[in-house]
């Protein structure tokens, strides 16, 4: 029991910092708001706390539940400030709405496949980090936003504040999207390891 609330603890405020990360872009927008949300990571490395796609380049065999534990704690922590996107009188839901009619509109496979790009960017940041170099980071999170490329955590919190009548009318679309997404954040997490397999760790 105090592992599992250990880490639903950490992963619920991984969720929260990637959503405030996730509601400053929404209401910045642009390449200012690709930098600012650097925050959501920087503080997730800093604090030592658990997100899925900064776990998931690093864990081991028998760790696949936890790191299932800590995706829920994620959506759990980006729904919380959902919640707060939700009463906020800026246009958030709007342009939450328009994310996520792009991800819809490429399609799951296609969006899947650009999510391989988000992960290996996050791996390689979050080793940087662990180093602190932090310069790797700052690069890397723009890059995933402006690229198109989905970030699973990120994208629970977009998809948490879109208007209820738009998620109704698509939810099962929106469930094959987001697992398609998960999965290639998670392979895109584990390129060096897949590709470098017998290798030294660099």
């Amino acid at each position: 029991m105090g592992k599992f609330s250990t880490i639903i603890k950490s992963s619920i405020l991984a969720g929260i910092c990637i959503g405030i990360a996730g509601f400053g872009f929404l209401a910045l927008g642009g390449v200012v708001g690709a930098v600012m949300f650097a925050f959501g990571l920087i503080t997730v490395v800093c604090y030592k706390l658990k997100l899925y796609t900064g776990t998931a380049g690093f864990i081991e065999k028998g760790q696949v539940g936890d790191l299932l534990l800590i995706l829920v704690g994620n959506i759990i922590g980006c729904l919380l400030v959902a919640l707060l996107a939700r009463v906020s009188p800026m246009p958030l839901q709007e342009a939450a709405q328009k994310i996520l009619a792009g991800r819809l509109a490429i399609g799951p496979v296609r969006a899947g496949l650009l999510a391989i790009g988000c992960g290996f960017l996050m791996t390689t940041a979050v080793t940087f980090a662990r180093r602190n170099q932090w310069l790797p980071l700052l690069f890397a999170v723009p890059m995933f936003i402006l690229c198109g490329f989905p970030h699973c955590i990120a994208d629970a919190f977009y998809y948490l504040t879109v208007p209820f009548s738009f998620i109704k009318e698509n939810l099962g679309s929106v469930l094959i999207l987001y697992v398609c997404l998960v999965i290639g954040n998670f392979i895109g997490c584990n390129l060096y390891r897949f590709i470098m397999i017998g290798e030294e760790k660099v």
